[in-house]
C-alpha cells in the first residue's frame, strides 16, 4: 500500500506546509499505515489509533519541538512517532536497536519527557511551562506546553495533585483530556463544536479580560459576574471541577473532527494561564475490528491485518497470569474473605473470571495504585482477606503505601505480583527488575518466587494463609509446563529444595531461571537449589550448601543490587562463613526494549551465560 501524502512527512515542518484540506486524507493514511505497521510488529494498537486526528492536529497547530507535547502513558503515541521522522523505524519497533513503544528522550526531540507509567503528563509539562516562562523573561522563546492525558490516567491521584498545584501557578500551560470512555458529556455535535470554538476564540476571552477589568472596583459584583458565567458555561460542558482547579474548560469537540480541532487549538495556543481542553476520541476508530473490541487490540502480537486477531484459545501453556486467575477464583470458593483488587488491569493481571464470578469482591479502583495498597490495608483491618493483583513496575508507584500502611501495622495484604523480571518489548519502564530488592528490604514481608506453575499455585496459597504481608512473584508469559495441582495446598514457609546433587559448585535459583541452572549444571556438574523464598532465606540450606561446596553461585531476574543474592551474601557474612559467592542477576543499569530470550542470553543468565560466568569465576 502507498501513503503518498505521509512519505512527503519528515517532520512536522513538513505536515505544517500542507494545506488544511489535504489533512484528512493524511489521517487516513496515517491510520492505515499503523494498522500495516503494528500488524507486522505487533504493539498498541487500538489506542493509537484513537489519536490519529489529535496528533495530526497537535503538530500542525504548534510549532514542535520547540512547543512541548507531553504524552501521558505514551502507548498512543505510534503516530507522533511517525510524524517526528521515525516512519521507517516503525518496521523494527519495540525490537532490540529499534524505536521503543513509548516517548524517550533518547530516542527524539520530538519525545519532551520519557514515559511509561500514567498521570504524570500534567506535572512533567508544568515543570516545562515553569521554566518556559522563566526563560522567556530572560530573553527566551515565548514556549507553549502541552499535556495530553487519557480518561483513564486521570484517575491517578498525581494528575489531580497537578491540577492542584497547575490552576494557581503563573504559567502558560495546556490539558487535553483524551476522553475514549467516560460518558459525562452530551452527544457531540454543532453546538459543542460551536461552543468551544466560541470559549476558546479570542473574542469572549478579551470580554471576559475586559469585564474582571471593569468590575473589580466592586468585588461582589465581580463575584457575582464570575458566578454567572460558570452557571451559563456548566449548562452546557461538564467543566465545573476543572474550572474550580483554575482552569479555563473547554469543550468536549470531537477529536476526530480536524475542523473543530485545529481552530480550537489554535485559539488555545494564544491564550494565558492554564487551559483545559477536553475531546471525545474512540478506541480502535476506523478499524472496525478493534472498535467493537478495543481490549482485544489493546496490546498486540503480529496477526492479519484483513481477517484479524484468533482470539481463540489455542491448546499452548498456561501463563503464570492464568495460573493466577484460576487460582483466585478457587480460593474465593473457599474462602468468602477473599477480596480482589486490581488498579485498572482486570486482562493483564487474568480477574476477567473472578470479575464475572464473584463481582461483590471484586474491585478495580482504576490507575490508582497508592489508594489500592491503602485500600486493601483497610479491608485487612476488618478482618477481610485481600489480595492486590498488581504488576511489579506498577506496585513501585505504591511503595510507602507498602511500607507506612501494610508492613509497618503487619496487615495480611498478599501482593500477586505479575510481571516480575524481562517482560521484553514493552522495555525499561516496565521491566520487573527492582521488586526483590525493595521487597526483602521491608519489615514483616514473605517474599516467595516460584520456579514453575505448580510451585505458582502453591505458593499463591501459602501467601493466602499468612498472617501478615506476602508477595509472590511471578514472570510474564509460561512456564516450563509442570501441570498446577488443582488442590489448595501449601508450602513450608522459608524453605527451600535441592533439585540436583552435584560436586564443588552449588547454584542457588530463585525462580524461573530454574529452568536454566538445572541445563547449566549438567555440564558443570553443579548442585542445584531451588531456593523458593527470598525472605525468610533458607538459611539452613545455605549452610549446608556453603559447608560442603567451594562456590556458590546465586540466580534471579532481578537487580543484582540488592536482590536474592545479596541476602545470600549477608546470610554468609552472618554466619561468617567464607565460601566464595558469585552473584548473577540483572546488571546495575536501565534494559531496553527486546525479544525476552535474546535479552536473557545477552545478559548472560541462559544456560551458556550461566556457564561462562561460572568457569571464569572459579578459573
Amino acid at each position: 500500500m502507498t501513503y503518498p501524502l505521509l512519505e512527503a512527512i519528515d517532520d512536522p515542518a513538513d505536515l505544517r506546509a500542507l494545506p488544511r484540506e489535504s489533512l484528512n486524507a493524511l489521517a487516513q493514511e496515517l491510520r492505515a499505515f499503523l494498522i500495516e505497521s503494528v500488524s507486522k510488529t505487533g504493539g498498541h494498537l487500538s489506542s493509537n489509533l484513537g489519536t490519529v486526528e489529535l496528533t495530526i492536529a497537535l503538530h500542525y497547530v504548534f510549532n514542535t519541538p520547540e512547543d512541548r507535547l507531553v504524552w501521558d502513558v505514551g502507548h498512543q503515541t505510534y503516530g507522533h512517532k511517525v510524524l517526528t521522522g521515525r516512519r521507517a523505524g516503525m518496521a523494527k519497533l519495540r525490537m532490540k536497536d529499534g524505536i521503543g513503544g513509548f516517548p524517550r528522550r533518547s530516542e527524539s526531540v520530538y519525545d519532551t519527557f520519557g514515559v511509561g507509567h500514567s498521570s504524570t503528563s500534567i506535572s512533567a509539562a508544568l515543570g516545562m511551562a515553569i521554566a518556559a516562562r522563566q526563560q522567556r523573561e530572560q530573553g527566551g522563546l515565548d514556549r507553549r506546553v502541552v499535556a495530553i492525558i487519557g480518561d483513564g490516567a486521570m484517575s491517578a491521584g498525581q494528575a489531580f495533585e497537578a491540577l492542584n498545584n497547575a490552576g494557581v501557578a503563573d504559567a502558560n500551560l495546556l490539558v487535553i483530556l483524551n476522553d475514549n470512555d467516560m460518558s459525562i458529556s452530551p452527544p457531540v455535535g454543532a453546538l459543542n463544536k460551536y461552543l468551544a470554538r466560541l470559549l476558546s476564540g479570542r473574542t469572549f476571552n478579551a470580554a471576559r479580560r475586559a469585564g474582571e477589568k471593569v468590575l473589580s472596583v466592586s468585588p461582589s459584583l465581580l463575584e457575582l459576574a464570575k458566578r454567572a458565567e460558570e452557571h451559563l458555561k456548566g449548562m452546557f460542558v461538564p467543566g465545573t471541577l476543572f474550572e474550580e482547579f483554575g482552569f479555563n474548560y473547554i469543550g468536549p469537540i470531537d477529536g476526530h473532527d480536524l475542523e473543530a480541532l485545529i481552530p480550537t487549538l489554535e485559539n488555545l495556543r494564544q491564550l494565558k494561564g492554564p487551559q483545559f481542553l477536553h475531546v471525545i476520541t474512540k478506541k480502535g476508530q476506523g478499524y472496525k475490528l478493534a472498535e467493537s473490541d478495543p481490549v482485544l487490540y489493546h496490546g498486540v502480537s503480529k496477526f492479519d491485518s484483513a481477517n484479524g486477531i484468533d482470539s481463540g484459545k489455542g491448546g499452548g501453556k498456561l501463563t503464570y497470569t492464568q495460573i493466577f486467575g484460576d487460582w483466585l477464583c478457587d480460593m474465593a470458593k473457599a474462602d468468602e474473605r477473599l477480596v480482589g483488587i486490581t488498579p485498572a488491569m482486570r486482562e493483564g493481571s487474568g480477574l476477567v473470571r473472578f470479575a464475572e464470578e464473584f463481582p461483590a469482591r471484586y474491585h478495580d479502583v482504576g490507575i490508582a495504585e497508592q489508594h489500592a495498597l491503602t485500600f486493601a490495608a483497610g479491608l485487612a483491618c476488618e478482618g477481610m482477606k485481600p489480595v492486590v493483583a498488581i504488576y511489579s513496575t506498577f506496585l513501585q508507584r505504591a511503595y510507602d503505601q507498602l511500607i507506612h500502611d501494610v508492613a509497618l501495622q503487619n496487615l495480611p495484604v498478599m501482593l500477586a505480583i505479575d510481571r516480575g523480571g524481562l517482560v521484553g518489548a514493552d522495555g525499561a519502564t516496565h521491566q520487573g527488575a527492582f521488586d526483590l530488592s525493595y521487597l526483602t528490604c521491608v519489615p514483616n514481608m514473605v517474599v516467595m518466587v516460584p520456579a514453575d506453575e505448580n510451585e505458582c499455585r502453591l505458593m499463591l496459597t501459602t501467601a493466602f494463609r499468612i498472617d501478615g504481608p506476602s508477595a509472590v512473584r511471578y514472570p510474564r508469559g509460561s512456564g516450563p509446563g509442570v501441570s498446577p495441582s488443582l488442590t489448595l495446598a501449601t508450602l513450608p514457609v522459608g524453605k527451600g529444595e535441592i533439585r540436583r546433587q552435584g560436586k564443588r559448585i552449588a547454584i542457588l535459583a530463585f525462580g524461573t531461571l530454574l529452568s536454566a541452572a538445572l541445563e547449566a549444571a549438567d555440564t558443570l556438574d553443579a548442585t542445584v537449589a531451588n531456593m523458593r523464598f527470598v525472605k525468610p532465606l533458607d538459611r539452613d540450606l545455605v549452610v549446608q550448601l556453603a559447608n560442603t561446596h567451594d562456590v556458590l553461585v546465586t540466580l534471579e531476574e532481578n537487580a543484582v543490587i540488592g536482590g536474592a543474592g545479596a541476602e545470600v551474601a549477608r546470610a554468609l557474612e552472618t554466619l561468617a562463613l567464607k565460601t566464595p559467592l558469585l552473584r548473577l542477576g540483572l546488571p546495575d543499569h536501565f534494559i531496553e526494549h527486546g525479544d525476552q530470550a535474546q535479552m536473557l542470553a545477552e545478559l548472560g543468565l541462559d544456560a551458556a551465560g550461566i556457564i561462562r560466568q561460572v568457569q571464569a569465576f572459579i578459573s
